[in-house]
């Protein structure tokens, strides 16, 4: 399976989650919509779980666009450079790498400079910042894990203010305490909850798809990289 397939899988694994889990909260048509449930059950805490929703969303759209091999760093970029390496035009290749900062050029930037320290240095110093490049590359997918990780607990948060609420006004009644009168707050607690889980679960599986999918994405240029300084070595 290509991985323009596996992503489109992905999104509509994603797609139907989102489309059915409605159907918890509404079983029938005399019974409020979700819609109408998150509104006005969920409160405060419950809008903030749909911003982070949303969040969620724009991340997968942004990372499914830019967290790509051909994005990072262009192919006729890396031929141009290799192109100038091959003629030993080593000062107007760092001069291009500098010109064009990305995953590839900022490691081999690091590395041009100290030829005349022989390969080993040259090494070192292009393995040490490809190091820190692909750390960005992680740190950068990583947003989907806060995101994740804050979800749930916010539902959390929703479920025991709710929980409080609806002891405070057993509390308050006593014996004239009615199903109505909790309703609220056992509402407000399971729709939070409901809605914490539902960023969550899709957060959490988009942060490994684009997780490993970044790791593959260091491991191949980390193998670019290599290949262009393999020919420093008998210099």
């Amino acid at each position: 399976m290509s991985k323009f397939n596996r992503f489109v899988l992905f999104a509509i694994l994603l797609g139907a989650f989102v489309a059915l889990a409605p159907s918890a909260l509404a079983e029938g048509e005399e019974q409020e919509s979700f819609v109408s449930a998150v509104l006005t059950q969920g409160g405060l805490i419950g809008w903030v779980i749909i911003l982070m929703s949303v969040a969620t969303l724009a991340l997968i759209i942004e990372f499914s666009v830019n967290v790509r091999a051909d994005k990072i760093c262009a192919p006729e970029l890396i031929d141009e450079v290799e192109a100038l390496l091959e003629e030993d035009e080593y000062q107007e290749a760092l001069e291009l790498c500098e010109s064009e900062p990305n995953f590839v050029t900022r490691s081999l930037a690091a590395g041009l400079p100290r030829l005349n320290e022989g390969y080993e240095k040259v090494k070192e110093a292009l393995e040490s910042a490809a190091g820190v490049e692909a750390m960005k590359l992680q740190q950068k997918v990583s947003w989907m894990l806060f995101l994740s990780n804050v979800a749930p607990l916010m539902g959390l948060f929703g479920t025991v203010t709710g929980m409080i609420t609806a002891f405070n006004v057993i509390v308050s009644l006593g014996d004239k305490v009615t199903p109505a009168a909790l309703a609220g707050g056992i509402s407000a607690a399971l729709v939070t909850t409901f809605l914490g889980l539902l960023v969550a679960i899709p957060a959490v599986t988009a942060y490994q798809f684009f997780r490993n999918k970044a790791t593959r994405i260091s491991i191949h240029f980390a193998e670019v990289l290599e290949e262009m300084t393999d020919r420093f070595r008998s210099r």
